[in-house]
């Protein structure tokens, strides 16, 4: 198989290609997860309850992805199991549920959080991006494309939330730009297979892909 079969813009089916397309949604439970265009298909139709909010529930509203939700929660829900559970956006991961490990990582009105420490409430009306929402069109984010050119992941099961604290950063005009000060900007991400040398070579090879791509 040549090269050209295996580029990052190309769809077809290969051991590369999926181990590619984990980078959207590591270590997912299903394939379809794995792949873009089926992660596109099932956020094509809203989620919206008719129902009224049951007794220890309220209705909120994310636009998650460009993607308007209404849904009823209980009052203690984590925005976390909301969007995995609800929304089957699984690509966000649950890994020590503490706040520590940074897995559960996103972006919420331009900013990084721990999806495992907010209250799925305390985001009604906010904007939230998942790892599932950068990918565009079958085309991987450059961000993503960088994690895969440069082997930023082993298991994987970190890679969501290292691409989305990365993504952060490199939005973000306060954070130097040189390896040191990237490092401890990306110190809350912890990544339990040692692949710290590879993902900040792929961030610093995403930054100037990333000028006017959000």
């Amino acid at each position: 198989m040549t090269d050209d079969a295996n580029a990052p813009g190309d769809l077809a089916p290969s051991r590369r290609n999926f181990l590619k397309f984990g980078v959207s949604s590591v270590a997912a439970a299903t394939v379809s997860t794995w792949i873009p265009g089926a992660v596109a298909a099932a956020q094509a139709t809203a989620q919206v309850d008719e129902e009224a909010p049951k007794q220890g529930e309220r209705r909120i509203q994310l636009k998650v992805n460009g993607q308007a939700h209404v849904l009823n929660v209980p009052v203690n829900a984590i925005l976390l199991d909301v969007l995995r559970d609800r929304l089957q956006l699984t690509g966000t991961k649950k890994g020590c549920d503490h706040g520590q490990c940074g897995a559960c990582t996103l972006i919420v009105n331009g900013a990084s959080i721990n999806s495992c420490l907010s209250i799925a409430v305390q985001h009604d009306g906010d904007e939230i991006l998942t790892i599932e929402g950068l990918e565009q069109n079958g085309q991987l984010h450059p961000l993503q494309e960088a994690f895969w050119a440069h082997d930023a992941y082993q298991c994987g099961y970190c890679t969501s939330g290292q691409i989305m604290s990365a993504y952060a950063i490199l939005q973000n005009p306060d954070i130097p730009e040189d390896d040191a000060s990237v490092r401890e900007a990306m110190s809350g991400n912890i990544c339990r297979c040692g692949a710290y040398k590879n993902i900040l070579s792929a961030i610093q090879a995403a930054r100037p892909k990333m000028k006017g791509v959000v």
